[in-house]
């Protein structure tokens, strides 16, 4: 995202941009690689609410977040590019917040990785897990990225 500082993310993750609904993909590709065609939009504010449950000493993956809402709504999978924007949105607005905040660092891309969209980017949210108690890996020489080492091992399991 651009230009951070000078967006309102706290009235975006309160929109609901006419979601949640569910809508029927007929795109062939898209339904073999998702596996159906119904997929299910949740709003910004129901990305907040599930990572605000993740407790000190847990992580979870956006693709764990998209299975939860797809399974409590019937639908086949859940949109992966609003739950990818959302997340951020979320983090963001509990960043501008100066309370009330939303553990948004404890929300990982699908392999465990380092979400560099967040505020202050893998650094920030390599220093929130590490004060934590995780322990953050580096992979590659070029294309460099951070993992939360073994975050298998701590994943929230959200009820379904």
């Amino acid at each position: 995202m651009a230009n951070e500082n000078k967006k309102d993310f706290n009235a975006m993750l309160h929109d609901s941009k006419d979601m949640p609904k569910i809508v029927e993909i007929t795109d062939e590709k898209s339904i073999e690689k998702y596996g159906g065609k119904r997929m299910y939009f949740a709003p910004p504010l129901d990305y907040d609410k599930v990572m605000r449950r993740v407790p000190k000493g847990k992580v979870i993956t956006v693709g764990d977040i998209r299975a939860y809402f797809a399974a409590q709504n019937n639908a086949d999978f859940t949109d992966p590019i609003t739950a990818g924007i959302f997340c951020s949105i979320a983090a963001w607005a509990s960043f501008q917040r100066t309370d009330d905040k939303t553990p948004y660092w404890r929300t990982l891309k699908n392999n465990g990785e380092l979400n560099p969209k967040y505020p202050g980017g893998v650094e920030e949210q390599k220093r929130l897990l590490e004060a934590e108690g995780f322990a953050v890996i580096k992979k590659g020489r070029t294309n460099i990225r951070y993992y939360v080492k073994d975050y298998e091992k701590y994943l929230y399991r959200l009820e379904k």
